[in-house]
């Protein structure tokens, strides 16, 4: 069956409808790109590649997205966020350029102190904040190549590096603007669709470097379940379909429990809670104080419902709960925050 079938029943790409495709160069983000201008017409797609002269073939891997985007009759912005600067730098910000013209570029250097997995973490920052300022302009989704394979080794390193249930979650196919269209398209499929659409890709050395988390994941967890297995990947992806199926009911019942608790809840009522809806309260307090999803604050659980009246707690996430008036209500943090516990507690 040909991904356009399989992608467009989705309904994360439409017909006429206008998506900023981000576009590294690699298979996936081809990929898609190639179903998106199939789906929505040419006229309604963009996209961003973001060269952040981190390699020897970032520039080639530019020259390959403009051929590309050329070929396929679409729009590419292109920004070249500079590197984080070390400590007593000055802010960094990008350098955008687009061959339909100049965009503004927001500043987007914040240094996230030094190794390769904050390097990530700098680079994803600066290409969703180039995103947004661009989809703001132009209007509609921004579209990410997050594959099934992707979602698996996001699944198994959340389960390692981060506690609770969230970990077990995923990624959304649908998070506000951003949408994955081919969270269900193994890596596998779409090189296998890119060489039948006479499409080159290009490789990125840095995804064989054992520096990175996600390649461990890849290179030496991955073939390990393998062994123990040979559905692994597909077993984690149908358990990750039924945990969300039952996380849409305990998110109803939260709801429920809190609507009936008041607003601002009382700490009482929330102490009363059993511990698991308790904790799942306490998250939804966060998440809406936050206005979207808010740092996992289960685990804290405890010492938020060990504070008296006025007292409070940085919980993170640049979030305080605080106790007034019997009720337990959540702000922006205004100190420093308190020690965070072990991250390994359940």
């Amino acid at each position: 069956m040909d991904l356009i079938d399989r992608v467009t029943p989705t309904g994360l790409l439409g017909t006429g409808r206008r998506v900023l495709v981000l576009l590294s160069g690699g298979r996936d983000s081809v990929c898609l790109l190639d179903l998106a201008v199939r789906i929505a017409g040419s006229g309604h797609v963009a996209a961003l590649h973001c060269n952040y002269g981190l390699r020897d073939a970032a520039d080639a891997d530019e020259r390959h997205c403009a051929a590309l985007c050329e070929r396929l009759g679409v729009e590419l912005h292109v920004r070249r966020p500079l590197r984080p600067v070390r400590a007593g730098g000055e802010p960094a910000g990008t350098q955008p350029t687009s061959r339909a013209g100049s965009q503004p570029a927001s500043p987007t250097g914040r240094g996230r102190g030094r190794g390769s997995n904050n390097l990530q973490a700098w680079a994803r920052d600066a290409r969703y904040a180039a995103a947004i300022e661009i989809a703001l302009a132009r209007g509609g989704d921004i579209a990410a190549g997050h594959t099934a394979s992707d979602q698996v080794e996001t699944v198994l390193y959340r389960l390692a590096a981060s506690p609770g249930r969230r970990a077990l979650l995923g990624m959304a196919a649908r998070d506000g603007r951003l949408v994955r269209p081919l969270l269900g398209v193994s890596r596998e499929e779409t090189g296998a669709h890119c060489t039948a659409r006479g499409l080159a890709w290009c490789e990125d050395a840095g995804n064989d470097t054992p520096a990175f988390a996600r390649n461990r994941v890849r290179h030496d967890l991955l073939p390990a379940l393998r062994s123990l297995h040979p559905a692994a990947e597909q077993n984690v992806l149908s358990t990750l379909d039924l945990l969300r199926d039952e996380a849409a009911v305990l998110d109803s019942l939260v709801d429920e429990q809190l609507a009936l608790a008041g607003d601002p809840p009382p700490l009482a009522v929330l102490r009363d809670m059993r511990p698991a809806l308790r904790r799942l309260a306490l998250q939804r307090l966060a998440d809406r104080a936050a206005g979207g999803r808010a740092p996992a604050i289960g685990h804290r659980a405890p010492e938020v419902f060990a504070l008296a009246e006025g007292g409070a707690l940085d919980v993170g996430g640049g979030l305080r709960a605080e106790v007034h008036g019997g009720a337990l209500r959540f702000g922006a943090s205004r100190g420093p925050a308190a020690p965070h516990p072990d991250p390994a507690r359940p």
